[in-house]
């Protein structure tokens, strides 16, 4: 794992240096450039060490010297491609390391390298034969790539605020970008927080002709489901034990490594199956294991991960913190963030990341169950949502609405008040736009109040509704899986593991997310993911009798801290606008609202903290 910047164009090597030293929490481990002076090729790496200690030093070239690669990421199915490129006559130089794995593949398959590999990556090869740079990002986008493009500069980074450390870098905040951020709750690619920046989207690639500075971009694969109708007559024990096979494969994938390795374990179904699968390939006496825990008991799960590591057997650490503690890191946080982000369960994200870098380097999660195999509130909330839609006047929905704001407001992790205010809110909205505004800070009306400019609802949520009106799927559920999976998975959750994680120097792998475990997800019918009102319905069946029933079946609770309650008191003075044409007195009025209890603001409060916070670059040390 590893950070990944450079440029093309005016610059100087002082700017390198500046860009790639601002990514060495990414890479302490090492520092390597590159500089061609004749096509004003400007490339820098930092080195996280994980495989191939010795032999992984980048930038990597090829042994004619023609190719050249930096890279971040890991890929799991590098020795058989390895063995395949071998084959066809390549020679490597290293022992096993997958960097170089990628730079003969590229030379083998070109744009379609990307298609075969199975991991997490985000990638530049130099094509000095072509004058060409080649660039991709994995298929769920868990490692980032911003760029900046013009006629006669372009300029990448794992971070955007490495590329800030460019002379000529003009950090401007992007209108757009910021009526997302309140609509979403994060900004999805390709839209970055700078005006002119871009995210390469996930499953995605760009080639840049140096000669006359073109720049094209695909995309190589985007998450859709294929539900199989056939499946629906396999017997459920068959479907769940191919669930199991794959679910194993994956995490075997996951655990190479040539340095300490461990596993996030909250004691939910999710992580406790990655560590269940691990213990098919390890003895359990020779896993660690990482929970942390709160005082406060509606949002401690750390009982729950200690009788699971006990059961089994683990190595198993764990942090009980103060909510004060947690409250404490909160400017050191946001600050670090490359743009901000709606969701505060980075804080806890990064608490634990901390605290397993203490003891390894890579760390085993179950990001992606939830989107893949349904384990999300609003997949059993559309049901409902239709039948209400459709029962409901709109003067009585506006009633309802008005009676659920009125009710008494509760601090509890997920409460039922604030699950009805959210359910209601959506519901004012037409089926496309349930996801998103179920989960929204503001609404487009609030969002206009807030900006003092009109707001259009299709260019505000463009990349939902073209997602939701694409889709053949008759089953609103799938559609709700395909929203989720796209954008609130790859723009919001991977995003905060990954900064949270990469902030500690500590690289966190997703199994639930192997190219193997998505395709069988692709193809499963809804039924076998939520069936009367059972969430993961075969995941869960997958893993009766390898966890306890108990565990298995125990009410999801989320990786949350009260930001509902801390808002009350944190920050002493709200923050001033970080916006020229923000509305000062529309957002005293939420804060002065949230405070006297009046209303439940705690969504758009939180990106509003966030969005005056982020990127100040704040030291990180004392987390």
């Amino acid at each position: 794992m590893c950070g990944i910047v450079g440029f093309v164009g005016p610059g100087t090597a002082e700017d390198l240096h500046r860009m790639t030293d601002a990514l060495t929490h990414r890479g302490p481990d090492g520092k390597g450039i590159h500089i061609d002076p004749h096509r004003r090729l400007f490339l820098g790496h930092r080195r996280l060490a994980i495989l191939d200690l010795e032999g992984g030093d980048q930038p990597m070239w090829s042994q004619d010297r023609k190719l050249c690669i930096i890279f971040n990421g890991e890929i799991y199915n590098h020795a058989d491609l390895r063995a395949t490129l071998e084959q066809r006559g390549h020679r490597f130089q290293s022992h096993h390391s997958d960097t170089e794995t990628l730079l003969y593949g590229y030379r083998e398959w070109g744009r379609s390298l990307p298609e075969r590999l199975n991991g997490m990556f985000a990638f530049v090869i130099y094509d000095l034969e072509q004058a060409r740079l080649f660039a991709a990002r994995d298929r769920f986008g868990k490692k980032p790539f911003f760029y900046k493009w013009s006629h006669n500069q372009f300029l990448f980074a794992s971070e955007l605020s490495a590329l800030q450390h460019h002379t000529d870098f003009s950090a401007q905040i992007d209108p757009l970008a910021v009526q997302k951020l309140f609509a979403y709750g994060f900004i999805p690619a390709p839209h970055a927080i700078h005006q002119g920046c871009r995210k390469l989207p996930s499953g995605s690639w760009l080639e840049l002709e140096l000669d006359g500075m073109r720049l094209q971009q695909g995309r190589y694969w985007q998450f859709r489901l294929h539900p199989d109708s056939a499946w629906n007559q396999r017997p459920e024990e068959e479907l769940a034990e191919e669930l199991r096979t794959l679910l194993s494969q994956a995490v075997q994938r996951r655990m190479e490594s040539d340095v300490p390795l461990g596993f996030f374990l909250s004691g939910g179904i999710d992580s406790s199956t990655v560590l269940a699968m691990a213990t098919r390939h390890r003895p359990a006496h020779e896993l660690q294991t990482f929970a942390i825990g709160f005082h406060e008991p509606s949002y401690d799960e750390s009982a729950y991960a200690r009788q699971e590591a006990q059961r089994l057997g683990t190595q198993h650490r764990e942090e009980i913190l103060s909510l004060e503690q947690a409250k404490s890191i909160i400017p050191q946080v946001l600050g670090h963030l490359d743009e901000p982000l709606g969701d505060p369960s980075i804080l806890p994200t990064t608490l634990l990341s901390a605290f397993a870098r203490r003891h390894v380097t890579v760390a085993l999660g179950g990001d992606g169950g939830d989107e893949l195999f349904a384990g999300y509130d609003p997949f059993l909330a559309m049901t409902p949502a239709r039948i209400y839609q459709a029962l409901v006047p709109t003067r009585m929905h506006r009633a309802l609405r008005s009676l659920a704001n009125r009710l008494p407001r509760s601090g509890r992790n997920m409460s039922l008040d604030f699950k009805l205010r959210r359910f209601l809110s959506g519901l004012s909205h037409p089926p496309s736009l349930w996801n998103p505004t179920w989960m929204a800070p503001l609404e487009p009306d609030a969002i206009a109040d807030l900006l003092h400019q009109p707001v259009d609802p299709e260019e505000l949520y463009a990349e939902a509704l073209g997602l939701w009106n694409s889709s053949d799927l008759a089953d609103p559920t799938d559609r709700s899986l395909e929203y989720f999976t796209n954008f609130y998975l790859t723009d919001d959750i991977l995003v905060k593991v990954d900064r949270a994680s990469m902030m500690m120097s500590l690289e966190v792998r997703a199994p639930f997310l192997d190219n193997d475990v998505v395709a069988f997800a692709q193809k499963l019918p809804i039924k076998f993911k939520l069936r009367h009102g059972v969430r993961k319905y075969l995941l869960k069946k997958a893993m009766t009798g390898l966890l306890p029933k108990e565990l298995i079946h125990r009410r999801k609770k989320g990786f949350g801290v009260p930001i509902a309650d801390w808002l009350q008191t944190f920050p002493e003075t709200p923050p001033l606008s970080p916006l020229a044409n923000a509305n000062p007195a529309w957002v005293a009025e939420q804060w002065r609202q949230h405070r006297t209890r009046v209303a439940d603001h705690r969504l758009f409060l939180w990106s509003w903290l966030s969005l005056s916070l982020f990127n100040h670059q704040t030291d990180s040390s004392n987390i």
